[in-house]
């Protein structure tokens, strides 16, 4: 690929990323657009805004990128969970890195590869970008000891900065535990697998074991019960009747009338809601709440086993119960709101075929996305145009992969995770495998015109075709990462499914009540990608540095849009507790070694015995590092101190907090509780009052004059345009209105 090419694709996603950010700091000042790009901020304070016609609403403003880089990580911590910090500490070490590897190859390395050759060097638009690679260097130049000091230090400031970086997440995730005093499930055990018995139910299975084996710290139990749909009806009419019945004693405007529309694009009219005589309205009604039915219920081979303390659920949910490890095992239960009830009902000897039948189902997935057409796409991109050859082969990969992670969050779902924040975090191991596999390998395999099953039934040369092939696909890669890292920060931003959706809810389907879904951040698809990007830079920043700039500002950029969506847009419902930071590092300790042995690859390929040689201690070194954090820090994010655990009961049976975390344990873990669980959404008492109009006539719409007496009149603004007085300009233009026509009628007088 010539220079040119790579400018182009460069010049395609910039404009394409100034585009949709200017219409993005407009689309989000739109009042009708506010919950596509507030919806967090929207569920927290219930409010109404304006529809008032301001100018700075149709004009692109940098405001959001200021205050998305004035967010503290305590602000995000408070408002997006722990797992968001983490996430946000992979893009900070990512921009150090990077930074650091910037700076050392472009002005260290890139120099030497483009002059490693005694060659006429064409102008830069025209020069092949393989220049600027090692493959440009001569065999046995004295200068690959530059490219060696430069992997070391690289290797050296990314394992310091993810040692620190282990620390700080490390202690975040100890002080996550300490503030969450009143989280039921830290007294909470699951226990699965409980023996099957003709002469006890469940139930008194529990029972009679808990008070047997653990009598001083077993408190009760609650055995989970498979519901059938019935139940689920009548828990979800429960659910409706709480939403209404906030309703009730509120004031309906009177003079409310009819109103007829046609719906969309059918020719069927509408009706409005019609008010019921006040006889019919104050007649009693039967409560949801009250209605007692034997709906059937079946026990399951589970149960929520609740302990005194911390400390006692701790020790038997890590302790083997029986001699045989599939009967009475013990885990530590999840969080009420983060509990996924379907997988409970399966039987826990089942979980096992289910992982091996999903790992060959994924494995599956990623050999028939190995057969691609890139490699027919490569073959004919040498006749086209600049513009095909640097853009459509990563758009059409790009555009495969989106169907990626819909697929491996079904695998995760098969698996039976007993939560959702653990069906998440496998569907992201998932997809970060899924994508590194066919992503980086098989396009250097493939794009070597080496065929893949000969490559892995020869591991030993492995390395060498790596070495071989990366500097060759160094031109794909860095258009990948315009195309999909410039790309989809853009439409990651603009919210380009929840803007349609808007569109359509709003004007087609005429849906007025606020029934918004708030979605939660999605890192089974960030986070992998936000990996396999960190795993193109290591590997490519010594032998093709060129893609470190692109890479750098995707980071940068990222590191923008990803604050400014865990502020505003996505709603957290249930977090890991920092859990996804383990897959981080590992990635990351798996792209720098392979980087080395790629590195010590090449150096074989260019005859460099001594490079070659030095390269062999900086992998150890690393494997001793990543052993020396698996012994030091990866125990913290597998369980809890015991020492924490027991200050904190100590803590609140002094305060005289224990009884009332005990009383709350059976309706925490209730499954048919009459008690409002995560996802009902209270709705505010709205005193709905008479309005009229200006002209005195009745008005069904939104009020546009008088305000009724005694009601205070909240001027609310957008989120985007705080501070501009709109109903004080309004008053104040009818009085300067008013005297104008008082002095228009003084003068004709």
């Amino acid at each position: 690929m010539k220079v040119g090419a790579l400018l182009t694709s460069a010049g395609i996603n910039i404009g394409l990323c100034i585009l949709f950010l200017s219409f993005y700091s407009v689309l989000r000042k739109q009042p009708q657009n506010v919950k596509v790009y507030f919806g967090r901020r929207i569920a927290e304070q219930h409010k109404r805004l304006r529809g008032a016609f301001i100018l700075e609403r149709f004009v692109p403003s940098p405001s959001w990128i200021v205050r998305s880089l004035q967010c503290t990580e305590d602000e995000i911590l408070s408002t997006a969970g722990l797992d968001a910090v983490v996430f946000n500490r992979v893009l900070v070490f990512s921009i150090r890195i990077f930074s650091l590897a910037a700076i050392l190859c472009l002005f260290g390395v890139l120099p030497l590869n483009y002059f490693g050759q005694d060659m006429q060097h064409e102008q830069i638009p025209s020069a092949s970008l393989e220049t600027f690679t090692i493959g440009n260097m001569k065999e046995k130049s004295i200068w690959l000891w530059v490219h060696c000091v430069v992997l070391y230090i690289i290797s050296g400031v990314a394992c310091f900065l993810l040692y620190m970086e282990y620390k700080h997440i490390a202690r975040l995730r100890l002080l996550h535990l300490v503030r969450t005093t009143t989280n039921r499930s830290q007294f909470t055990v699951l226990v699965r697998g409980i023996p099957k018995s003709t002469h006890e139910s469940f139930n008194s299975a529990v029972e009679s074991f808990f008070t047997s084996y653990h009598a001083p710290s077993y408190l009760s139990h609650q055995v989970v019960y498979k519901v059938g749909k019935l139940q689920k009806i009548v828990t979800g009419a429960k659910k409706v009747y709480r939403k209404f019945k906030h309703f009730k004693g509120t004031t309906v405007d009177q003079t409310c009338r009819s109103v007829t529309y046609r719906c969309c694009l059918c020719g069927v009219s509408s009706n409005s809601f019609q008010l019921l005589p006040t006889e019919e309205q104050e007649r009693e009604k039967p409560c949801v709440k009250n209605s007692n039915l034997n709906l059937p219920a079946e026990e399951c081979a589970a149960a929520f086993v609740f302990f005194k303390t911390r400390y006692a659920a701790l020790i038997v949910s890590k302790i083997l119960q029986t001699s045989n490890p599939m009967k009475w095992v013990t885990s530590l239960a999840p969080e009420p709101k983060d509990m996924y009830w379907s997988n409970l009902w399966l039987p826990y000897k089942q979980l096992w075929i289910r992982r091996i039948a999903t790992l060959l189902g994924s494995n599956s997935a990623g050999a028939a996305a190995a057969k691609d057409p890139l490699i027919c796409i490569d073959n004919t991109m040498k006749i086209m145009t600049q513009l095909v050859t640097g853009y459509l082969p990563s758009v059409i990969l790009q555009i495969f992969l989106y169907t990626v992670p819909p697929t491996m969050m079904m695998f995760a779902t098969l698996e039976g995770p007993i939560s959702h924040s653990e069906r998440k975090k496998s569907a992201c191991c998932k997809v970060l495998y899924f994508t590194i596999w066919n992503v980086f390998f098989v396009n250097v395999l493939s794009g070597s015109a080496i065929n893949q099953l000969n490559a892995l039934s020869r591991p030993k040369d492995i390395p060498m075709e790596l070495a071989r092939a990366i500097p060759l696909q160094a031109t794909f890669f860095t258009t990948y990462v315009l195309t999909s890292g410039w790309a989809s920060l853009s439409s990651e931003v603009m919210q380009l499914f929840g803007l349609i959706w808007n569109f359509v809810r709003k004007y087609i389907l005429r849906m007025k009540e606020d029934s918004d879904f708030i979605l939660s951040f999605p890192y089974h698809t960030e986070l992998p990608k936000v990996l396999l990007f960190g795993l193109l830079g290591f590997t490519c920043s010594v032998l093709a540095p060129l893609i470190l700039p692109f890479l750098l500002l995707y980071f940068f950029l990222a590191y923008i849009v990803y604050r400014n969506q865990f502020i505003n847009v996505y709603c957290t419902r249930y977090e890991t507790g920092g859990l996804y930071w383990p897959i981080a590092y590992n990635a990351t300790i798996f792209s720098l070694v392979l980087t080395q042995i790629i590195c010590l690859g090449v150096f074989g390929l260019k005859e460099s015995p001594v490079a070659a040689g030095f390269t062999v201690p900086l992998i150890i070194i690393t494997l001793l590092f990543n052993q020396y954090c698996r012994m030091r820090l990866l125990p913290l994010f597998g369980t809890f101190p015991a020492q924490v655990l027991i200050d904190m009961d100590r803590e609140d049976e002094q305060s005289g907090r224990m009884d009332e975390i005990h009383e709350g344990l059976h309706a925490a873990y209730c499954q048919s509780t009459d008690t409002e669980s995560a996802d009902d959404i209270s709705l505010e008492r709205v005193q709905a009052v008479s309005t009229t109009d200006e002209d005195g006539s009745g008005s069904s719409g939104e009020p546009r004059g008088k305000e009724s007496v005694g009601q205070p009149v909240s001027d609310l603004s957008h989120p985007t345009l705080k501070g501009l007085p709109v109903e004080r300009l309004r008053r104040a233009v009818r009085s300067l209105g008013f005297m104008i026509r008082l002095q228009k009628r003084g003068v004709s007088a």
